[in-house]
């Protein structure tokens, strides 16, 4: 492959003064296509086969067939409704065209003995054969040599106009490689070769190979893309090594306040997050910002870690921040974060702060005026952290917990607080173990460190399918837990589009079993709607035991911690995603009773439930490692599930299937330095061609 390439392709032409883009124009962009290149990759959904006329007696029931033949009657009728009927004959036999929408043009066009080419549905046998709205075209013009493309489209974009503007789009492309040949993939086609056969393809090719994507020119496709990420990856890495922060060299004295921190623990770390907290360590001690990325399944122990990484801040003279996307998830950082460091930082003169949306104005202008004397060395809050209106004195470390809820504008409003050239260390944090090929893909810009072991005295969790037709049963079982002194959790879904349906059902839910549990047991409700101020008193009355049982929607997905809860039900368990099932699992068996998760679902009309859901719940029951819980969502539901925010408007990947392109990502991972090392011009164009602007989402 040659290795010089030439400068970007052009965006459309720019309209006259004054005059706007056109209809055609504004679909088009709605679709992301504006340069020549956006058009030459945007491949078709499916194929028509236009290549072949065959005899209306060689047709059965079903095919898509494509017919030559004369009408011999043409008429509208207004039975049931208004309907345009067309018989045409072929010399083999006959076939009745029904049309509900049509236009005098078209009656034009099948008016008895006109001569035309039909192509759609065959229907009927021994009845005769019928095509509903098949498209039709003059009989006689050369038949294409290629299949013929369909593509994805929207209102306002008729599929010829789309089919001219992506021709015209793939002729002017700059299609020059920007692979040397010395990478190339093994048995790789050339773009431009593989592009054209993608867009026409050969009538003769086999269907399966373009239908799942195996076929050498789809396999050219999904390289390019995935090296693209890559690279674009790499060089937001490296472009990140050029900047500067402070360096937090560790504190050997026997008084620390991580030392401190450690001896006040009422547990000893586990041997991963000994390892872990080393591995942040080296980083904080470096000049080059970290980021890095803080993986574990439920309960392995992240927020220990955190507060360690935060005493390490502050024993440097620093400050630290910790964010999470809700307040209830703040609350419980920020409850453990107190309990183990405020004693300790008091001693020293320093204090934990806490900044909420919810706080009255008196309270949060003290807690901001702390933050700014820089009195408050560890900040916990929610959004609100990263208000224009707080300002530290020297923020040196940002911890972001359940980092795929915060897109690239949170983080880049928390580097701003370090003031002046100096950025923040950054450790992100999440409890859903990423699979390794996405950690390889979408994360590959961040160090991945792993809590691969849990806690002792963590109990297994035992998880049961109980069918909807028996939760009076389950009733029975919450019972026996209450008897026995235990708490429980019942989890409603909470699904946007039915967003006052569904809260009305979890009401209805708690005065259920309210009833059913007798006025000694005391049942409350939880939900997204409620007052901040009324989801703490209610979850402070759980965690007390004033209440046994708490009816909640997901907001107590992650980070609610109530040891004395034993059993988990989550109603309507189809309906959750794998790993959120997971994480609302992980809310028991976190003391030392044995603890279970009820999944209770609910049939269709014919006693089964769909594919991928009966994939989820058949996996929950199997497994409760969250790296495999992880690894079979990633299958089920694809990356969009794990990246959340971290996306901002970057895209997924189009064409190459992380779990079944995993050598392909090898390849391109092991290409990718080498390539920015040797061919940076060219590296930069491939990055530009696959990505244009969307890869600068990576630079924060």
């Amino acid at each position: 492959m040659p290795a010089a390439a030439k400068s970007p392709p052009p965006e459309m032409p720019a309209q006259a003064p004054g005059v706007g883009p056109s209809p055609v124009q504004r679909a088009l962009r709605k679709l992301g296509l504006v340069r020549d290149i956006d058009f030459a990759l945007y491949l078709p959904m499916r194929y028509e086969d236009e290549t072949r006329i065959v005899k209306l007696a060689d047709t059965r029931d079903g095919d898509v067939a494509q017919v030559e033949a004369v009408v011999t009657e043409s008429e509208v009728v207004f039975r049931p409704r208004r309907q345009l009927i067309v018989t045409v004959d072929d010399g083999s036999d006959t076939c009745q065209l029904r049309f509900f929408n049509f236009y005098p043009s078209q009656q034009k066009q099948l008016a008895v003995g006109a001569r035309v080419r039909v192509r759609g549905e065959v229907r009927g046998g021994f009845a005769g054969r019928q095509m509903m709205h098949p498209s039709v075209k003059a009989a006689g013009t050369a038949l294409p040599q290629a299949l013929t493309p369909v593509y994805s489209t929207i209102a306002g974009l008729a599929q010829p106009v789309l089919r001219r503007e992506v021709r015209a789009g793939l002729a002017r492309s700059v299609l020059d490689e920007t692979i040397p040949a010395e990478f190339a993939p093994p048995g790789a086609w050339p773009l431009r070769r593989a592009l054209n056969f993608l867009h026409y393809p050969a009538p003769d090719v086999a269907m399966a190979t373009l239908e799942d994507h195996s076929h050498p020119a789809w396999q050219r496709l999904k390289a390019d893309e995935l090296l693209a990420q890559q690279l674009s990856q790499l060089q937001a890495r490296r472009a990140r090594g050029a900047q500067r922060a402070p360096a937090l060299s560790p504190v050997a004295s026997p008084d620390s306040l991580d030392q401190a921190l450690r001896k006040a623990l009422p547990f000893a770390l586990t041997g991963a997050q000994q390892r872990v907290v080393a591995e942040i360590a080296r980083d904080l001690a470096r000049e080059v910002p970290m980021h890095r990325l803080l993986q574990g399944d439920v309960g392995s122990g992240k927020t220990v870690v955190a507060a360690l990484a935060a005493a390490h801040c502050i024993d440097a003279g620093r400050q630290c921040a910790l964010m999470a996307p809700t307040e209830i998830l703040a609350a419980q950082h920020f409850g453990k974060l107190v309990g183990w460091l405020d004693p300790l930082l008091a001693e020293r003169g320093l204090r934990v702060a806490w900044l909420t949306g919810s706080q009255k104005k008196k309270e949060r202008d003290a807690m901001a005026a702390s933050v700014e004397s820089g009195e408050a060395a560890l900040v916990v809050g929610t959004h609100a952290v990263i208000s224009e209106k707080v300002t530290f004195r020297h923020l040196a470390l940002a911890i972001i917990d359940e980092q795929h809820r915060f897109g690239v504008a949170q983080r880049l409003a928390l580097r701003g607080k370090a003031g002046g050239e100096l950025e923040p260390h950054l450790l992100m944090m999440s409890a859903t173990p990423i699979p390794r090929t996405l950690a390889m893909s979408y994360y590959a810009d961040l160090d991945v460190s792993t809590l691969d072991e849990l806690p002792p005295g963590r109990t297994p969790i035992v998880t049961k399918l109980v069918a909807e037709h028996r939760r009076d049963e389950v009733i029975d079982r919450i019972r026996v837990q209450l008897a026995q002194g235990r708490q429980v959790y019942w989890v409603c879904p909470l699904i946007e589009e039915s967003e006052a349906m569904d809260l009305r059902n979890a009401t209805e839910t708690r005065d259920e079993l309210a009833e059913a549990l007798g006025d000694q047991v005391g049942v409350g409700l939880l939900h997204s709607r409620m007052p901040t101020a009324d989801k703490q008193t209610v979850m402070e009355s759980f965690t007390a035991n004033r209440l046994q049982v708490l009816v909640s929607t997901t907001v107590i997905e992650v980070g609610v911690d109530v040891p004395n809860a034993s059993l988990m039900v989550i109603e309507h368990a189809e309906r959750f995603g794998l790993s959120q099932l997971h994480q609302l699992r992980g809310r028991v068996g976190r003391g030392a009773a044995a603890s279970a998760c009820v999944l209770l679902y609910a049939p269709n009309e014919g006693g089964r439930v769909g594919e991928a859901a009966r994939a989820r719940l058949k996996a929950m029951a199997e497994t409760s490692d969250g790296f495999e819980i992880a690894r079979r969502d990633l299958e089920i539901r694809g990356p969009g599930e794990f990246l959340g925010a971290r996306q901002s408007g970057a895209p997924l990947l189009r064409f190459a299937d992380l779990t079944t392109d995993a050598f392909l990502l090898d390849w391109a991972r092991e290409l990718a330095p080498r390539m920015l090392d040797r061919h940076p011009a060219l590296a930069s164009a491939h990055v530009d061609r696959w990505l244009g602007s969307k890869a600068e989402y990576l630079k924060a």
